[in-house]
């Protein structure tokens, strides 16, 4: 295969999945918000008998590190969609996972011209969203907390209210608010 062939159908891959990522789960299939999709089929992800091939095989080359939408991309490793103002909750994987890692962010899908408008929460280990209803959605932060006296890592549970009010013609907020919470 031609190296053009190769990267249109490497980028139409790209265009597929992240395709789906701009469009808001619905039916039966979708999550709950704080529900992991395995909690939400009652335990672990069926599986389906293996695959015959049916024809020859397509080789595909990566895509360019340099390409920084992609590398970001592949950064994402959780996504929760939350309230009913076409909102979600993502982290990216990042920094020193013995102190956090888990960069947690909410966005707010504008418009095809305009896209997301993405506020960078906190450097937790993970997150769980507790309930979520239009302009707010509760999060419990678990985090690594650094001891100075003693050098050592510890870790806590922190409860957070996130709140935003829409813009106008339901545009994505202009700012969000994060109080703490019991």
């Amino acid at each position: 295969m031609s190296r053009s062939a190769s990267s249109i159908a490497a980028l139409c891959a790209l265009a597929l999945s992240v395709g789906a990522c701009d469009a808001a789960p619905t039916g039966e299939s979708a999550t709950k918000a704080g529900e992991s999709p395995v909690a939400s089929t009652g335990g672990a992800t069926p599986q389906a008998a293996p695959l015959t091939a049916s024809g020859p095989a397509e080789t595909l080359g990566a895509m360019p590190v340099e390409d920084d939408s992609t590398q970001s991309a592949a950064s994402v490793v959780r996504v929760d969609w939350v309230a009913e103002d076409s909102a979600k909750m993502f982290g990216t994987a990042g920094g020193d996972p013995a102190m956090n890692g888990l960069y947690t962010h909410i966005a707010f899908y504008g418009s095809p011209g305009d896209g997301w408008t993405v506020f960078r929460l906190a450097d937790v280990l993970d997150y769980t969203v507790l309930s979520s209803s239009a302009g707010r959605v509760d999060l419990d932060l678990h985090e690594s907390i650094l001891n100075e006296a003693t050098g050592e890592i510890g870790s806590r549970h922190r409860k957070v209210i996130v709140a935003w009010t829409p813009g106008a013609d339901g545009a994505p907020p202009a700012a969000i608010t994060v109080t703490p919470a019991q």
